[in-house]
């Protein structure tokens, strides 16, 4: 793709399709192999979506996988321990590095809102712990306040990911079901209420929406 499509704006669509691509075959052959169920109701929900900050819970390491099998248009900010990474220059092609400062962060963010992406956010930053308190970053809040695009709530559910979540031991695994990943988009967020707050009450205001729709 690099010595073949250019501009690089182009590159960056068909690689991301190409991606999701390969995120749905990956999927299908953990289905046939009886490991995986992904359960969706509307596929063509998520294809048609644009220009929107996919906000998601964070149960278990696949979590990506599944998101980006369903959005073909899907961007993501990457853990910046790439930027150390040899992987560093096809994710610079592809995606927004978390080692950005923040300005740099949310300009790249917008821009790639403003292109018809759909810019994925797990708020956690990292796997949902099994029992404790729960961290909720204010990142997407703040790109959504910054850019004006809506917020889509996206929640994962299903049977329990041990094996795949926050602490579990790396070769545990559910011996008695598959892992069922259920997927719901919810009510869609508009920044543009919590204009008349003052950035720091708004961003903590939409925020706290943001954490009652997906862990009510």
């Amino acid at each position: 793709m690099l010595i073949f499509l250019h501009p690089k704006k182009r590159r960056q669509k068909y690689a991301r399709r190409f991606i999701s691509a390969s995120m749905r075959f990956f999927v299908s052959i953990m289905h046939v192999l009886g490991i995986v169920n992904l359960e969706v109701d509307n596929r063509e929900a998520y294809r048609n979506l644009s220009s929107k900050i996919i906000v998601a819970n964070h149960p278990s390491l696949l979590d990506v996988v599944m998101l980006l099998s369903l959005f073909p248009n899907a961007d993501c900010i990457v853990n910046a321990y790439l930027k150390h990474h040899l992987l560093t220059i096809i994710a610079r092609q592809i995606y927004i590095l978390g080692s950005l400062d923040h300005e740099e962060l949310f300009r790249a963010c917008s821009e790639s809102l403003k292109q018809g992406n759909c810019l994925i956010i797990f708020p956690e930053g990292t796997r949902t712990p099994r029992s404790g308190k729960i961290i909720f970053r204010k990142g997407a809040a703040r790109i959504a306040l910054a850019s004006g695009c809506n917020i889509v709530p996206v929640h994962i559910g299903g049977t329990d990911k041990y094996g795949l979540g926050k602490k579990d031991p790396w070769t545990a695994f559910n011996p008695r079901e598959r892992y069922v990943y259920r997927i719901s988009i919810l009510e869609e967020i508009n920044p543009a209420k919590y204009q008349t707050l003052s950035k720091p009450a708004a961003v903590r205001a939409l925020t706290g929406d943001l954490f009652a729709a997906l862990f009510k």
